[in-house]
């Protein structure tokens, strides 16, 4: 019997979404719904969602350059973080402050993003098909290095420096003479004065939808189909006369470099930096988010960045207040990690359907 245009249709739809998208989209959708019935406002969870997206979203963006060239997922994202670091603590070391440390944050730790991911990408041109496994490994060794120069570079500035020895760098410090809230606070929405508490980070927002459309730009040029293809199929991408590892190498620069300005509108969203092993928490939440979004280890758009990240952020803001209220436990650090490595599993075991 043949199936009605509708059934087809809705099994389209659900094949292209994909179940788990589908489940945590609807698991988020009860917690919305459960949040004021709670005793939770809406509007304030609603904001920290949009908030945490915000400060999210470049760091899984950065995930699209290396997916597209076949290097898979960029478990190595503490590189671009740690050139994103030094960045911004150089700028404040120079003495920049307000938003011009933020530009300055940028400047400088783009040559570090170059170098470091230089070296990455010809590291991961000599070890094909294995790119995800050597990348933990280089972003675990990367962040235990960088622990000993945070105290071995000479830095001189009294907000930055430990303050009983004056010698090293704190664990955390604020930016609030620096750029915190330099994107959040432009253009923002305030509807506090209103009695509604509910705050748009615009800038932040309009900051990542620029590099995003960027990204989607460059994909379309000569050298981002060239990239798509070497991703595809590398064999005949080489036939065609394309520099295969060459173009590998430059993803893995460009997905440092966002990795790098990623970590720096993550902090100024956060108010503070982290250093030390803190870059190690930063590649999973990204990892997810990008899968949760419907990418795979060699096909991602700008849609499933954006889904993706909406969705798990979405799933680490809530979870908390909702769950806890009902069952008066805290598990969303159980949720969070049975989320993050239950869809990187479900990314690496469906490899071979994603390449068809």
């Amino acid at each position: 019997m043949e199936q009605p245009a509708y059934a087809i249709g809705l099994q389209y739809w659900l094949k292209k979404m994909g179940y788990p998208r589908l489940i945590i989209g609807g698991f988020l959708l009860v917690l919305f719904i459960m949040a004021p019935l709670t005793g939770s406002d809406l509007t304030t969870q609603f904001t920290n969602v949009v908030n945490r997206f915000s400060w999210n979203a470049v760091l899984v963006l950065a995930m699209v350059p290396m997916i597209h060239s076949g290097c898979g997922l960029n478990f190595g994202i503490p590189l671009g973080v740690l050139a994103g670091l030094l960045g911004g603590t150089l700028a404040i070391e120079m003495g920049f402050t307000g938003p011009m440390s933020f530009v300055m944050a940028i400047v400088v730790s783009t040559p570090f993003a170059i170098l470091f991911g230089g070296g990455y990408g010809a590291l991961l041109n000599k070890i094909k098909g294995g790119e995800m496994m050597v990348a933990t490994y280089v972003g675990l060794s990367s962040v235990s290095f960088m622990c000993i120069m945070w105290l071995v570079i000479p830095y001189k500035h009294p907000s930055i420096v430990m303050a009983y020895t004056g010698v090293g760098l704190r664990n955390m410090f604020a930016l609030d003479s620096f750029y915190a809230g330099v994107l959040a606070d432009f253009l923002k929405i305030d509807l506090n004065p209103l009695g509604i508490n509910l705050v748009i980070p615009t800038g932040s927002i309009l900051f990542f939808a620029l590099l995003a459309f960027l990204m989607w730009a460059f994909l379309h040029t000569k050298t981002g189909t060239a990239m798509t293809a070497v991703g595809s199929n590398p064999t005949f991408a080489k036939a065609s006369g394309i520099n295969v590892d060459r173009i590998r190498m430059l993803s893995v620069i460009l997905s440092t470099w966002l990795g790098a300005v990623g970590v720096l509108v993550y902090q100024q969203g956060f108010g503070f930096v982290q250093l030390y092993t803190a870059p190690m928490n930063m590649t999973m939440p990204a990892v997810a988010a990008v899968l949760i979004g419907g990418a795979s280890v060699n096909k991602a758009s700008i849609s499933n960045v954006v889904i993706g990240t909406i969705l798990f952020q979405g799933l680490v803001t809530m979870t908390p207040t909702v769950i806890t209220a009902l069952i008066h436990t805290d598990v969303s650090e159980v949720i969070r990690i049975i989320v993050s490595n239950g869809m990187v599993v479900y990314a690496l075991t469906r490899k071979t359907e994603g390449a068809k």
